[in-house]
């Protein structure tokens, strides 16, 4: 008897610990004021240079709750962005809510509007850059174990008007997509610091071609690449490639793919410095239309690469000419991306950073040089507090005659861009019972 209770006593803890309930409430704001001199959006009408300067403060607020217990969890997080003082554009939304099952032996079932974000995220990722960030409604299954990992996900989306009238069109929600597959395994091999990925997407895109009877059709586009890493002590390496294939929309034929490589160096705790490049393919024989006319082209096959959901405003510059604005007619002469930077940590609180990259076309653009421009980055960061986040940054750039042309800000191709940002995440309760 005496050792009964002995083992009863023993496995208390444990059996404590499966029924074990957390719950907790957390808020996430963000406010970040701008100041820009210079084209980043497409403008036709440059006779006024003021047109070109804005100033304006963006802002987010995020309020969620997790909650866990033995196999189940789940996550609500509503959000409001808007930019000051102004009623239009603001949006209130749900950026998740997920319900978690974890099954034995590393399966799990995730369904509900979650975040994708996968390897460096180029081409799926959170995007909190942006005032809104990207999220999903869909359904994920996965597999993690012995440094294994495999997740399946599955979206369909609809138009809420079909519920009643019937019909299966979408034309674009939280999502511009009608479907969405994707399939992502990693691995990480022992005893080496290498990490290798593999990734394949099939989304498909509802269009309508007009005519006597308007016709609704989905194409589909393929994604297939790899992401590779290796991480030793001081230094580390990263490639990756992507391809894509299939039907762009409207039905037009596919051919694109990406590439890119990136070397670390650590030498200290305070010091890491990177370079790397990154090309991008882009439409062949890319025309620039002159002021006034909208240059629409007819493609045979499209060839400028998608990056489909990936958090942009990592790779390609700060200012976010490229992935993120569009050029002249929508199309895009593609990327190349030489660049090289440095990061200072002198105290575990505060951080300075420094970039440099050279842009130019991937495709050659009709009676124009590829060269696009250089632009240099600064960035401070300063952890206030652990829940206080406060960093500014400066870019300038010295945009090309090409760059002017593309941008149309032909007026002014020394572009300047400066910002300050608080982020706030205070933990208003967690608990444990």
């Amino acid at each position: 008897m005496r050792r009964l209770f002995l083992i009863v006593l023993a496995a208390l803890p444990f059996c404590v610990r499966a029924q074990e309930h957390t719950f907790s409430v957390e808020a996430d704001y963000l406010s970040r004021g701008e100041i820009r001199d210079g084209g980043i959006l497409v403008k036709d009408d440059e006779e006024d240079p003021e047109a070109l300067k804005s100033r304006f403060v963006l802002s987010r607020t995020r309020l969620g709750a997790s909650y866990s217990h033995e196999w189940l969890s789940a996550r609500l997080t509503a959000q409001h962005a808007d930019t000051w003082g102004s009623s239009a554009g603001n949006s209130l939304s749900m950026n998740e809510a997920w319900v978690k099952a974890q099954l034995p032996v590393g399966f799990f079932a995730q369904i509900g509007r979650q975040r994708l974000s996968y390897d460096d995220q180029r081409i799926f990722g959170a995007d909190d850059w942006s005032m809104t960030g990207y999220s999903h409604d869909g359904l994920k299954l996965g597999f993690e174990r012995a440094g294994h990992k495999v997740h399946l996900f599955g979206a369909y989306n609809q138009n809420v008007d079909n519920i009643d009238n019937g019909g299966t069109r979408f034309s674009g929600g939280i999502q511009p997509y009608k479907s969405l597959a994707s399939v992502w395994y990693h691995y990480d091999i022992p005893k080496t610091n290498i990490g290798a990925s593999l990734l394949f997407v099939n989304m498909g895109l509802e269009f309508m071609d007009v005519g006597e009877e308007d016709v609704y059709g989905t194409c589909f586009q393929q994604l297939a690449g790899t992401f590779l890493s290796w991480k030793p002590k001081y230094f580390g390496m990263e490639a990756s490639y992507y391809h894509q294939w299939g039907k762009a929309y409207g039905g037009i034929p596919l051919n694109a793919w990406m590439a890119s490589a990136k070397a670390l160096v650590t030498p200290s705790e305070q010091w890491q410095m990177r370079a790397g490049y990154d090309y991008l393919s882009g439409e062949e024989d890319f025309p620039i239309p002159g002021e006034g006319h909208i240059g629409l082209v007819r493609h045979e096959i499209v060839r400028g690469f998608n990056s489909l959901y990936g958090s942009n405003h990592r790779f390609y510059g700060a200012m976010d000419f490229f992935y993120v604005s569009t050029y002249v007619n929508g199309f895009t002469p593609g990327l190349q991306n030489l660049y090289a930077g440095v990061t200072w940590t002198p105290a575990k609180s505060f951080s300075a950073d420094a970039a440099y990259h050279y842009f130019a076309t991937a495709a050659p653009v009709k009676d124009a040089k590829r060269a696009l421009g250089h632009e240099v980055e600064l960035e401070l960061t300063w952890s206030i507090a652990p829940s206080v986040l406060l960093s500014a940054g400066y870019s300038f750039m010295q945009g090309t005659d090409t760059m002017a042309i593309l941008k149309r800000t032909s007026k002014n191709n020394r572009l300047q861009w400066g910002w300050l940002m608080l982020n706030v995440t205070p933990t208003f309760f967690k608990g444990k019972w």
